[in-house]
């Protein structure tokens, strides 16, 4: 029997974690998972781990200069790195420093976490030199593709995929159980106050005007939690004051999505990824146009959709459809949708397939004697006077190797850390408790030292 392939994930948030372990799965089968957790602001807690629901063989937290000591160490097959920009930028570069000639080292994969609407360009580049970047759909790898052409950097590494975390039964109309429309809300979209307490309020009118239905608002993390991106202006104390109150039929809701889509007739959001799973299992699915179609909201990213409506038109019963068309160009195949022919013969799944040149690929680095040493677009002769200051954030030096004393630095500073994060998200809910809106951010803020 072969031996099973070591798979490592880097992630730096709860949604990264997600996509980089279920990418794992999907790109190595037969694999032993060991995940790593970027420390800094939005390491995720155990109970953000948990409702992912996606587990490794053994987790740890690391800085980045003790993930580059790992990787060099424990010698494994593949790496994937879902992280922000400039965190793969600063691995890329410690990856080169540790292997600047051809060698047997791991193959490097990384991509998006799901919707890419703002720093398309600045994002790419600073993924570049990894071995495969992901592209979640034929819409997406068009777009990654002319970027890397248009400043004259190898495209090869860019390849088509589908959000690995796509899947779960298809759509069953409610039946004998109450229709349940649920809002998946994000951190920070809208970002300001009045626009998100509109919203709230419109599912709470949604659930008055409909009291034979159940509104869900399904919450991303609790007081104190960070997530990819900060919440400055929390639902949950935003309910607290919904004039009249929440309605009995609508209520705050955590857990995983796909177990949340399982009891969904109707998925609302501003643009969440949510609702690429949602219209993956033909789940009628609504992108709100009530603040505007506007690319800060991220919501122009399903033009042509068919998805876009407003909380009025979903008020007098419109249930959306989504567009076949841009489904398939943007990396969605509604369940029950027949696949290609071979796909059909083999029984997988429609989105598992949509891994197989990835799968290829991986298969075909892994064959290989040697492999080049990574190659970032970024150097200290393309953007002198961006690169330096993106490893230094991670303690990496201009060439990739860790600055003088970093890792004592660090140790020492990981201990701090840890105690210090501990008693600033008891402290951040006491706050959120209490009602002192304005010293909750603040708080926070403080915990990404």
């Amino acid at each position: 029997m072969p031996e099973r392939k070591r798979v490592a994930v880097l992630a730096d948030s709860d949604t990264r974690w997600k996509w980089g372990a279920s990418t794992a799965r999907r790109l190595v089968p037969d694999h032993r998972l060991t995940g790593y957790l970027l420390r800094g602001r939005a390491t995720p807690t155990a109970r953000q781990l948990g409702e992912v629901g996606v587990r490794a063989d053994r987790l740890a937290e690391v800085t980045c200069a003790e993930f580059l000591a790992e990787i060099e160490r424990e010698h494994y097959d593949v790496v994937v790195l879902a992280l922000v920009g400039g965190a793969v930028q600063a691995v890329l570069h410690g990856a080169r420093a540790l292997w600047p000639a051809p060698a047997r080292r791991p193959v490097l994969v990384t991509g998006y976490v799901g919707v890419v609407y703002e720093k398309l360009a600045d994002g790419l580049l600073l993924r570049h030199g990894a071995d495969l970047v992901l592209a979640n759909s034929r819409h997406d790898a068009e777009r990654f593709r002319a970027v890397y052409e248009g400043v004259g950097a190898d495209s090869g590494a860019v390849t088509e995929t589908a959000l690995p975390f796509l899947g779960g039964a298809p759509y069953e109309p409610a039946g004998s159980r109450a229709h349940t429309v649920v809002f998946a809300v994000q951190p920070s979209v809208p970002d300001n106050r009045a626009d998100r307490a509109y919203l709230l309020e419109r599912a709470a009118r949604h659930a008055r005007l409909h009291p034979g239905r159940e509104v869900l608002v399904k919450l991303r993390s609790r007081p104190g939690e960070h997530t990819t991106h900060l919440e400055e202006q929390p639902y949950q104390r935003l309910a607290e004051r919904v004039p009249g109150g929440l309605p009995a039929n609508c209520r705050l809701v955590y857990g995983n999505m796909s177990e949340v889509l399982d009891g969904t007739d109707l998925l609302v959001t501003v643009s969440s990824t949510a609702a690429l799973e949602s219209l993956h299992r033909s789940i009628p699915t609504a992108v709100l146009t009530d603040l505007g179609i506007r690319e800060a909201l991220g919501n122009h990213h399903f033009l042509g959709s068919g998805c876009l409506a407003s909380w009025d038109q979903l008020d007098s019963g419109l249930l959306p459809e989504g567009d076949p068309v841009w489904l398939a160009a943007h990396g969605v195949r509604p369940a029950g949708t027949p696949g290609p022919a071979a796909e059909a013969a083999s029984g997988t799944a429609a989105d598992a397939d949509a891994y197989a040149v990835a799968r290829a690929k991986v298969a075909g680095l892994l064959a290989a004697a040697r492999l080049p040493s990574p190659a970032p677009h970024y150097t200290l002769t393309t953007a002198p006077g961006y690169l330096p200051g993106i490893l230094a954030r991670h303690r990496l030096a201009p060439d990739g190797t860790p600055l003088p004393g970093a890792a004592r630095q660090e140790a020492g500073e990981s201990r701090l850390r840890r105690r210090l994060r501990a008693h600033l998200r008891e402290a951040a809910r006491g706050a959120y408790r209490h009602g002192v809106q304005r010293v909750a951010p603040v708080i926070r803020r403080l915990g990404e030292l």
